[in-house]
């Protein structure tokens, strides 16, 4: 919408979950109308700014598109992202369907911005069986509706005004503090009356109603469910069903459930029999999730409620939750009803005990160390210059190579991914352990109860993998130390980051090369987030169209040049980097070895691979050396390597009589045909300009050893 000129709305892409939270807290700082989403283990690596949000009294609104937190990894929806932001004082909306997520964002501003309020808030609807939807929504074709029901940002203080200079998040001490929270706690209750007013005056312009606590069929009922979001729907479908036979069951489901609403929930109970609490996430060892025990303490406060309130966990992981598992839970809560007693007062509901027979699939046998080490290369370090000399990368030989990743995963066809990584480990030799970041090569190869590794392998996430390497190897070298791993035993560590890992994983990952662990990182540059349906990385190039870098009549894809990770940890004066690519397999192999001797004795490696994505980049699945060859004869990547600080340009394409134009790469990729037309001209020779620049750079380093 923005690239075509619908809004004038500004995207900041943050480097990462964390980034992004605090431009939005200085973007509120600064007297401004702040938005942002996230989901899942983002909103996990963002959590440490949001109570400095709500604390510094900033107002922003977060659409959290709820879904299950890792690990195991899973990225369908449930709830427990949502459940880890009820204690950081942020109003908490709930929307069970694409309609009422549009309504919230609009009341959640008004709300928050409301002066005797003045909190961020959060819009919760959940992944996939809301955010994926396909439904009729209802929506203003005027913009100034809306502009004028939420009407013009009020701020109290701003950063960028020069004639009140303010200090927002002063050190506080005893009884600042308290009070602080204790403000806090006041706006928090305060909302309430702020929500019934902003609720009534959204229905005078929509039309639609919302209470705090919604209920469906409750007037006489004896056994009811309360439950969050989207399930709410299935239940009242179920609710129907048992209607027509009689049994006397409803539905209370919350539309804001922070603040808790407490006493809407003890008017609705006042004659009710049994209360079912349906939490889509557990609160682990709590007897419950924090639905259930809001629930419980609300109507503990009202002492003639006989109400008995019991706990399911339903739905993790984006389990689906049909009505004739509605049917079955208000079954239960009509038998609580009738006995006046819980069996059960806590439990799963729809995990499965499964087969004590079940063996889980056949693995490969263990590589043995001597198959693994042919013996093929020789790696030696020249005495005159200090940098090693690579023999013996020779195909035929290398074949006997055993597989560490074995055929069968589901990558794409054309991926970029396999070929690079599995080339590069064929000048690995002995025992291996790789940790991959999330991302299109981890989700491929290792989708439960099946792994494509013949080899031990770790996940973590992006902005961690590093660091949790480091811990695995330095582990096992306080083992070895300590005698508990025979001395002669050694692992090369190797960490797989790609599709944006190196945005939000720089920061770790380069915390990691300065500590300089014995290990290696590959980045597998792809050039997005090609997971998640390819959103902008900042190793993007600029002008090329991602999902989130849009090309339209206001926008011509990415609008800065892309990051040089290679460079950034060259910085870092770790012993050895490179960049390679699978057109060029004798390079890449040959600098495998050379990482695998500086990582065993020296240092932490870094390698930069170029790796196609034939379903993003918008190109013929057979053509990918043909395109990363093409990159590399019109200078984008530069094949070079970089020891203990001396630059060694490993191809030139002018001195090989290759060299391309740029035009001649772009022309080849859906996603940057419009860099073709004449109108982008400007776009493709600042591009060849930035290549041509940093090439150049590469060389005369290259030339010139203090380089």
């Amino acid at each position: 919408m923005r690239s075509s000129g619908k809004h004038e709305m500004v995207l900041i892409p943050g480097d990462g979950e964390h980034g992004a939270a605090g431009i939005c807290y200085g973007a509120s700082t600064a007297g401004g109308r702040v938005f942002n989403a996230t989901s899942a283990n983002g909103l996990l690596y963002s959590i440490e700014q949001m109570p400095v949000q709500s604390g510094t009294r900033m107002p922003m609104v977060l659409n959290l598109v709820c879904r299950s937190v890792s690990g195991p990894l899973d990225i369908r929806g449930d709830h427990s992202d949502l459940y880890s932001t009820l204690n950081l004082g942020w109003l908490v909306f709930c929307a069970k369907d694409p309609q009422s997520t549009y309504d919230m964002i609009a009341i959640a501003t008004k709300v928050g911005e409301n002066m005797d309020v003045r909190l961020p808030s959060i819009v919760a609807n959940d992944g996939f069986f809301t955010s994926h939807q396909k439904r009729r929504v209802y929506r203003f074709k005027e913009d100034k509706v809306l502009q004028d029901f939420i009407g013009p940002y009020k701020y109290t203080h701003s950063s960028v005004d020069p004639s009140n200079p303010t200090t927002f998040g002063p050190y506080m001490n005893d009884p600042d503090q308290i009070n602080n929270k204790k403000q806090l706690s006041l706006a928090m209750y305060a909302s309430n009356k702020v929500i019934d007013e902003v609720f009534a005056e959204w229905e005078k312009i929509s039309g639609r109603k919302y209470n705090k606590l919604e209920t469906y069929r409750m007037e006489d009922a004896d056994a009811a469910i309360l439950i969050l979001n989207s399930a709410a729907d299935t239940a009242m479908v179920a609710a129907d069903r048992l209607r027509e036979k009689g049994k006397k069951v409803g539905v209370i489901y919350p539309t804001v459930l922070r603040p808790f609403p407490s006493e809407e929930l003890r008017n609705v109970c006042k004659n009710l029999k049994s209360l079912l609490v349906l939490d889509r996430a557990d609160v682990y060892g709590a007897n419950g999730g924090a639905m259930t025990l809001d629930a419980k303490s609300a109507l503990k406060d009202d002492p003639q409620n006989r109400t008995v309130v019991f706990s399911r966990i339903y739905g993790l992981g984006g389990r689906d939750f049909y009505d004739v598992d509605a049917v079955e839970l208000f079954e239960l809560a009509l038998k609580t009803a009738a006995s006046g007693k819980a069996e059960t007062p806590y439990d799963y509901f729809g995990a499965e005990p499964g087969d004590v027979s079940y063996q889980l699939p056949t693995k490969n046998p263990a590589i043995k160390r001597e198959k693994s080490e042919p013996g093929v290369i020789s790696v030696v370090k020249d005495e005159k210059t200090g940098q090693l000399v690579v023999k013996g990368v020779k195909q035929r030989e290398l074949t006997t190579m055993p597989q560490r990743i074995a055929p069968g995963h589901g990558a794409c066809p054309g991926c970029g991914i396999f070929p690079n990584i599995g080339t590069f480990l064929k000048g690995i030799e002995g025992n291996v352990v790789m940790l991959w970041h999330t991302g299109c090569g981890m989700v491929v190869t290792t989708g439960y109860p099946n792994t494509s590794f013949n080899i031990t392998y770790i996940h973590n996430l992006f902005q961690n993998g590093a660091p949790t390497l480091s811990g695995a190897l330095e582990m096992f070298n306080e083992r070895k130390r300590r005698g508990e791993i025979p001395a002669g035993e050694d692992i090369t560590f190797i960490m797989v980051t790609g599709d944006g890992g190196l945005d939000i994983g720089l920061g770790p990952t380069l915390g990691t090369a300065i500590r300089n662990h014995k290990m290696i990182v590959l980045e597998y540059d792809n050039q997005g987030y090609m997971n998640t349906g390819h959103q902008l990385s900042f190793c993007t190039p600029i002008g090329h169209q991602t999902s989130t870098s849009n090309v339209g009549t206001h926008a011509t894809g990415k609008t800065f040049h892309h990051k040089d990770t290679a460079q950034l940890f060259a910085a870092t004066h770790v012993p050895y980097v490179f960049t390679a690519a699978e057109s060029n397999y004798k390079d890449l192999i040959r600098k495998a070895a050379k990482a695998q001797w500086y990582a065993r004795n020296e240092g932490l490696v870094f390698g930069k691979l170029h790796s196609v994505c034939p379903l993003n980049w918008r190109h013929a699945d057979e053509v990918g050396q043909e395109l990363t060859q093409l990159a590399i004869d019109c200078n984008f990547f530069p094949l070079y390597e970089v020891e203990h600080g001396i630059t060694t340009l490993n191809y030139d394409p002018e001195e090989k009589g290759n060299k391309v134009d740029v035009l001649a790469w772009l022309e080849k990729m859906g996603k940057t045909k419009h860099l073709l037309k004449k109108e982008n001209a400007p776009i493709v020779e600042s591009f060849r300009k930035e290549v041509d620049r940093r090439f150049q750079r590469i060389k005369a380093m290259s030339q010139n050893p203090l380089l």
